[in-house]
């Protein structure tokens, strides 16, 4: 009669794991982490991660958006802590801002993204 043939293959294959933009912020600290990250079509988000934590969140986030002329607000992150998000690409206008306020030194800022 009719043998049936066993299709399935065993392969060692490892799938990588998806992607996590936020994966480094977990093993350096003391960086300030300036990052954009795409909304929707030309649309981009602009977070600050890592500023010391005596330092008034909204009082920076007033001064960056009427510095910058955007919208912007703090998230509350449960591993991240506070996070400072900005409308548009103001990652080098960010830098700017802190390092001319003496709020970060350059060499403790990293600017992520594409």
């Amino acid at each position: 009669m009719f043998q049936q043939a066993n299709f399935m293959v065993d392969l060692d294959v490892q799938i990588p794991p998806p992607f996590d933009p936020f994966s480094e912020t977990k093993d350096s600290k003391g960086y300030v982490h300036l990052r954009v990250q795409q909304r929707n079509g030309k649309k981009c988000v602009t977070t600050v991660q890592g500023l010391r934590d005596d330092y008034s969140y909204q009082k920076i986030l007033k001064d960056l958006k009427k510095e910058f002329c955007c919208n912007g607000n703090v998230v509350q992150d449960k591993v991240l802590g506070k996070v400072i998000q900005l409308q548009g690409d103001q990652r080098m206008k960010v830098m700017n801002f802190l390092v001319k306020g003496k709020l970060v030194d350059k060499e403790q800022i990293k600017i992520h993204g594409f």
